[in-house]
């Protein structure tokens, strides 16, 4: 048995119920997970001076499309010029991700990990949806298993050129998934318009349920959207993006499980309207913040910038932005072993070049990771 101290913290968030912030704390880690909190400086074989650092829970990015390959940044330039978003560019990214290699892939989306993990990212989830064929959706999610376990199988992110909807729904629902379903935990679906129905999304989820992989949802993005109330029918873990809500959505939301992921750097990248994170907040509904870091309408790696954009854009608190890039998104993958610092939790952690971890919306843009602590295989250096 391996214990590290980490002592002279100035602020750890630890996110517990009671406490969720403790100052002039120290913590011991066990074989990778947290075994004490408390003050003092108890015997360890290895000791961590935080130097009077902020400490913080590693970020839960839950939601990203890290297998892809060529660049997109003419759209954006576009976009920042007066175009409006679609999601139709979806299908060039698709041309030119079945052109590449498995291992360009890899080493893209690897590289990636990496550029995530430097600004204190310990938990990702990475979608396919950039093949929308039997052999390259499976290639998709066979890569992205060797990168973490949080693997979600997004065959219906829009309908490929060439195919009939109603065949598409077929395949998805059919060859696809048997060829998917053994690399994945997830199923998604993107239910907007331009993408897929409610009842075709409706089909898709419940195919990938009866296979026992948890729902995720992709809806409201572009418009009000029945998605929302889908996800919650369905118990979906999660609906991502959330950006045009009717009041029976958040109804719905607030009475549920289902964890609201909101992905403002998709609303910095296309200059679509923020999430109205407060009102979700305020009637009772799990938030989580993500990433949604992918080619064409969010190219970043970088959580802090989330948590940045959603207090300076969303209404909410440096707290409540904090709690939901690490245990928001952790309750979006249904996961208890991370977002937190509580006693029995992963030691997945971040030691900020900061005192706070208000500094993270403070300094937006500043790489404030001084050292990131992660027991996953797969995310660590």
């Amino acid at each position: 048995m391996t214990t590290t101290l980490i002592d002279n913290i100035g602020l750890l968030v630890t996110h517990e119920q009671e406490r969720a912030e403790r100052t002039g704390a120290s913590l011991v880690i066990e074989d990778g997970v947290v075994a004490w909190v408390g003050a003092g400086s108890p015997a360890a074989d290895e000791r961590i001076d935080a130097g009077g650092r902020c400490v913080i829970p590693g970020f839960v990015d839950s939601h990203s499309h890290l297998v892809f390959a060529g660049d997109r940044s003419d759209e954006f330039e576009a976009r920042m010029a007066g175009r409006r978003y679609e999601a139709g560019g979806i299908r060039r990214t698709v041309r030119l991700t079945r052109e590449a290699t498995d291992e360009q892939l890899l080493a893209n989306a690897r590289r990636l990990v990496a550029e995530a993990r430097a600004q204190g990212t310990t938990t990702l989830e990475i979608k396919s949806g950039y093949g929308l064929s039997v052999a390259d959706e499976e290639r998709s999610v066979r890569l992205a298993a060797t990168l973490t376990p949080e693997v979600t199988f997004l065959g219906a992110h829009v309908v490929p050129e060439g195919v009939s909807r109603e065949d598409y729904v077929d395949l998805v629902t059919g060859e696809m998934l048997d060829a998917c379903a053994p690399h994945s935990r997830w199923i998604d679906v993107f239910c907007e318009t331009g993408a897929f129905t409610v009842d075709e999304s409706r089909r898709i989820l419940t195919a990938g349920i009866a296979r026992g992989l948890g729902a995720r949802v992709h809806a409201a993005q572009l418009g009000e959207s029945d998605g929302v109330r889908l996800a919650v029918e369905l118990g979906a873990a999660s609906v991502d993006h959330c950006t045009y809500l009717s009041d029976a959505d958040v109804e719905a939301l607030g009475g549920s499980a289902t964890v609201a992921t909101l992905l403002p750097g998709v609303e910095f990248s296309t200059k679509h309207p923020y999430p109205d994170a407060r009102r979700l907040l305020d009637a009772g509904v799990a938030v989580a913040l993500a990433s949604d870091c992918n080619p064409g309408s969010s190219f970043t790696t970088s959580m802090p910038l989330m948590v940045a954009l959603a207090v300076r854009e969303m209404g909410m608190t440096p707290a409540e932005a904090l709690a939901a890039a690490t245990l928001g998104g952790a309750a979006a993958l249904r996961r208890t072993d991370v977002g937190h610092l509580r006693v029995g939790a992963r030691a997945d952690l971040v030691i900020l070049d900061a005192p706070s971890y208000v500094h993270l919306a403070y300094r937006p843009g500043v790489p404030l990771a001084h050292r990131v602590l992660s027991t996953s295989p797969m995310l660590a250096s």
